[in-house]
């Protein structure tokens, strides 16, 4: 048996840099006030098509869409933004204080072409903010961004960032940008010519190379701003500038989901030489009224988990596994038998302790020692037990000593916790 095409199994040996990641997010996110959330990985089709967009390549072409027992259209969740704001409104968030901050990691589904990088089932970090407009909340989440891709090592970080408008200036910039297509409609794919009248936007996110083509020179979102999205989008600008975040205005970036307006961002890096993009994310200010809630200003951000591990894994070759505190060599049956009792105490003091019952030779087990890096290793067999002092090896300088078997656990929890 093996796995289906485009998923893929994370080892233990892989895991340690994961919950690496993890962990420094987390810490990050709740320093900032965000709260974590945990969402179904099924959702009602519906959701996604209103949300996402029925012209998206997502909703059309990507999603693992089923009908079940009971005749319902049922989808594993493409992205988490449309789920967590299903969660506000359902349980009406806004009701006791609609200005919220949450934080989510965990699988995503769609099924594209796998390529090195893309799997079908992906992981995202996401964070999402309700009920607040300002543009220093599009600030803080760069922001924010910024920092937690620079302290898991990452370099030459740029935000490249844009602004959509909003309903009210839309118009002018689809209408700028239809004028420019007028001819060059034969150029566009043919997912295209249909987008130039069911969403022109959504022409700017295509990646088909006739398509790039025909869009050289066409119009800006940022030359069509009515004078409240202007104002919001250099207000965003000036304070990255002030907390000395490096960026450039992108007017090529569209995010690929139709519920985006105003402030669109996405994070690179040159960590690995070329610039390529681990994260991305604007503001969605219409999207809770859309689903049925009350009309709710809102943002957030997605990283590409999958895509930051593969670059945090080229970066070093270190290994992010936690080593043991000690292993305990254990020679004989008798030995065994005090191995396992010490093991099971020490780890529930919170020493990590492993230890090897499969009665192999003292050079075998010495070599295991090595192989899992443990800082110490506990020696043990019928002449330790006889004398009732066994013997604790350092493994770094080599040094050993010994330590009496009666207070044996919490002798070696003092020296361990000192």
């Amino acid at each position: 048996m093996q796995t289906i095409r485009g998923f893929r199994d994370i080892l233990p040996e892989q895991i340690a840099l994961w919950q690496k990641v993890e962990q420094e997010a987390a810490a990050l996110f709740e320093s900032f006030g965000y709260r974590e959330i945990r969402i179904p990985i099924i959702e009602k089709t519906a959701l996604f098509a209103r949300s996402i967009g029925e012209t998206t390549d997502i909703v059309e072409k990507e999603m693992y869409t089923f009908e079940d027992r009971k005749g319902d259209m049922l989808t594993l969740r493409p992205e988490a933004t449309a789920s967590i704001c299903r969660a506000y409104i359902q349980h009406k968030m806004y009701a006791a204080e609609p200005f919220r901050k949450f934080y989510l990691t965990g699988p995503m589904f769609r099924r594209e072409r796998p390529q090195k990088g893309r799997y079908r089932q992906f992981y995202q970090i996401d964070a999402e903010v309700f009920g607040i407009d300002s543009p220093y909340i599009d600030s803080e989440l760069i922001f924010l961004l910024h920092t937690l891709l620079h302290r898991l090592g990452l370099a030459g970080l740029s935000a490249h960032i844009n602004s959509l408008g909003c309903p009210d200036c839309r118009p002018d910039f689809q209408k700028a940008l239809l004028n420019f297509l007028g001819d060059r409609k034969d150029k566009l794919c043919e997912n295209c010519q249909r987008r130039l009248v069911k969403n022109p936007l959504r022409i700017l996110d295509c990646k088909a190379q006739t398509c790039r083509q025909a869009l050289e020179g066409a119009p800006a979102t940022v030359d069509h701003l009515c004078p409240d999205c202007r104002t919001h989008f250099e207000t965003v600008k000036n304070s990255l500038e002030k907390l000395g975040v490096d960026f450039m205005v992108d007017d090529t970036l569209v995010r690929g989901l139709d519920y985006y307006t105003r402030t669109a961002w996405e994070i690179q890096t040159t960590t690995l030489g070329a610039q390529s993009a681990v994260a991305g994310g604007g503001r969605y200010d219409r999207l809770v009224e859309e689903l049925g809630g009350p009309s709710t200003p809102a943002i957030g951000f997605a990283i590409g988990f999958d895509r930051l591990v593969e670059v945090l894994e080229q970066l070093d070759d270190q290994t992010y596994e936690k080593r043991p505190d000690i292993f305990i060599v254990s020679l004989g049956a008798d030995a065994q038998k005090y191995a396992f009792e010490w093991s099971c105490k020490l780890n529930t003091m919170g020493i990590r302790t492993d230890t090897d019952f499969r009665g192999k030779s003292m050079k075998a087990l010495m070599k295991r020692a090595n192989k899992l890096n443990a800082a110490l290793v506990l020696i043990v067999g019928d002449n330790e037990l006889t004398q009732k002092k066994i013997v604790l090896r350092n493994m770094e300088t080599k040094e050993q000593t010994e330590i009496g078997i009666e207070n044996l656990v919490n002798d070696l929890a003092q020296l361990i916790k000192n």
